[in-house]
């Protein structure tokens, strides 16, 4: 067998060629396509070098005969197919010494499992097969590891995985730092919510007092899909370059606002970070947060950390709503979009010196004090026409409440209600109160009107340009990709446990999955998405086929980068059990 190089659509192509006789004359047939000789070099330093190598080590292999009876039937109830594309997974769970981890916790556990084996097949299976926890254990001998535990025993270990969840998060900081460049500046957060279809909350719990001793955790609340459902929050910061660093949850009715400073008081302190920018959409810029974190309410001096946040020029004050609107200052610029776009935009900037209002110890703002920052605002003629476009379709359908009250309700008709004067909800049953005179507010569209288009950004960093201002903001798109991510690659939602630790358990699972998922890509050169990385290495498979043999089928630029990457040999069509073992034995 040798490597040919030939031409094809004008590009050269590579690919395996092996020679043989027949008739008495020499004849070559193509053993394995490669591909273009371009496309290889993005993921080999020299693929004709590597290859002829290949080429060299396959032809001193000798030939094996493997006979196999075509007459043979299947047994009933026979499933031999199994998944090797974890391979990878297992690669760099290892090499976050995750084992290691659970290793050194379970010394001190009076329990009869591995909980690295648990975690591990929860880890594979939400990455390659998204599924309940009952369902992951069902189908564990698609793996070709032994996972000696039982049902119980994986509901049992989301108890002790949910007590490890911040010491996790820290170790896994420490060790992803060995295997890509972590930006430990900036700090994007944001949070989202998990809907449970359950009809109910959970109910606090009291003491004899009437005090809470125990807080329920799935409520009712501001459901970013507008569900009725109960939901848990989740939080996550990431770096600039998409690398989670840690997460938290929280109640269903909690406001997300107070889910900032716990988590940045934590990551500082466990991973010993000296300043972090906080990067955070407006929903997050409250004066307790900024002020806290660039450090204008504390006592001793020290070096605070800084934020980037967005703010609402239509919900700011009049004085910042008049600066926006005065044409002067502004400065026009253009840039490309992702679809090669020519779009168009001005923006101003300002230092100034903004009153704001603190919580006192008895809950009531009455601190007053003055916060130096840098505010930026920018207009776009696109974004303009999205916020008419998007408020239109919601006066569409506040004009359909007016004329139709009794087709809605306080739930259906979140959004329009806002655009409709003397509107009132019956508090028992959410429905429109009767008899009363519904019309649009035409101020308030007036109001919104002469602001569309405009978006601001404040930060503490006041060296920034604004275009530094609004590139950092933009990396937000990130921690959103993230979340979508989790919720519609890995399917984790809707949530099947229902007890606070083991929900906090299943994000934990979702969390590490995230992390492995984002070290693949930036370890791939960020050429691959996620969807595509997810199904190849799932599609990975293998079938028995007689004797120690198992039959592969499948292959793609994924597995080739993989094979790069990790230093795997992922080509064969048929391998022994042996060599797969020593597949997965190299990636200890």
């Amino acid at each position: 067998m040798y490597l040919r190089k030939s031409k094809s659509n004008g590009r050269e192509y590579l690919s395996f060629v092996q020679g043989y006789r027949q008739d008495g004359k020499v004849k070559q047939k193509t053993i394995e396509k490669l591909g273009y000789l371009d496309e290889l070099k993005k993921i080999y330093d020299d693929p004709i070098e590597h290859f002829k190598r290949v080429a060299q080590e396959r032809s001193c292999l000798p030939e094996e005969v493997l006979t196999i009876n075509v007459n043979v039937k299947l047994e009933d109830h026979i499933d031999t197919r199994k998944n090797l594309g974890y391979a990878v997974l297992k690669h760099v769970y290892n090499r976050l010494k995750i084992p290691l981890f659970f290793q050194n916790r379970q010394r001190n556990l009076n329990v009869g499992y591995n909980l690295n084996k648990i975690f591990s097949l929860l880890v594979f299976n939400r990455f390659l097969f998204p599924s309940s926890k009952k369902r992951a254990y069902e189908r564990r001998g698609v793996f070709f590891e032994t996972f000696e535990f039982s049902l119980n025993d994986v509901y049992r270990s989301l108890d002790y995985l949910s007590r490890y969840a911040e010491p996790l998060q820290k170790h896994l900081y420490k060790h992803v730092r060995n295997l890509i460049q972590v930006d430990d500046q900036l700090g994007y957060y944001d949070v989202t919510n998990y809907y449970f279809e359950i009809p109910y909350n959970d109910e606090d719990e009291h003491d004899q007092d009437g005090t809470i001793t125990k807080k329920g955790f799935r409520k009712k609340g501001p459901s970013k899909e507008h569900r009725p459902d109960p939901i848990v929050q989740m939080g996550l910061l990431m770096d600039s370059k998409g690398i989670p660093l840690a997460f938290n949850t929280f109640e269903g009715n909690e406001s997300e606002k107070t889910s900032l400073l716990p988590i940045i008081r934590r990551v500082k302190k466990d991973y010993e970070m000296e300043r972090i920018i906080v990067v955070a959409d407006r929903g997050l810029n409250t004066s307790d947060n900024t002020a806290y974190i660039s450090g204008e309410n504390q006592d001793v001096l020290e070096r605070y950390d800084g934020y980037v946040y967005g703010q609402s020029v239509l919900g700011s004050d009049k004085e910042f709503k008049a600066w926006v609107l005065q044409p002067s200052e502004y400065v026009s610029e253009e840039e490309i979009d992702k679809d090669g776009n020519k779009i168009l935009f001005k923006h101003k900037s300002r230092v100034f010196n903004k009153s704001i209002r603190l919580k006192g110890k008895d809950g009531s703002r009455t601190t007053k004090m003055s916060l130096s920052q840098k505010q930026m605002v920018y207009y776009s003629q696109k974004y303009a026409n999205k916020q008419k476009k998007d408020r239109e379709r919601v006066l569409a359908k506040a004009r359909e409440l007016i004329n139709s009250p009794t087709k809605y309700n306080q739930s259906t008709s979140y959004g329009a209600a806002g655009y409709v004067k003397n509107i009132q909800f019956v508090k028992e049953t959410g429905e429109i109160a009767d008899g009363l005179e519904l019309f649009l507010d035409l101020e308030k569209i007036a109001q919104e009107e002469q602001f569309d288009g405009y978006y601001s950004i404040v930060t503490s960093e006041k060296h920034m340009s604004d275009i530094e201002m609004r590139n950092t903001y933009r990396g937000l798109w990130e921690i959103e990709e993230s979340f979508q991510i989790i919720k519609h690659e890995f399917k984790a939602r809707p949530v099947f446990v229902k007890l606070k630790d083991r929900i906090n358990a299943h994000f934990l699972v979702c969390f590490v999955t995230l992390l492995i998922t984002r070290v693949l890509e930036h370890t791939t050169g960020n050429v691959f998405s996620v969807r595509n990385i997810r199904e190849s290495l799932a599609s990975y498979s293998c079938s028995h086929v007689e004797q120690n043999y198992y039959l592969f089928d499948f292959r793609n630029d994924v597995l080739k980068a993989m094979e790069q990457t990790f230093k795997l040999d992922l080509s064969k069509k048929y391998m022994t059990t042996s060599e797969i073992k020593t597949i997965l034995q190299t990636q200890k």
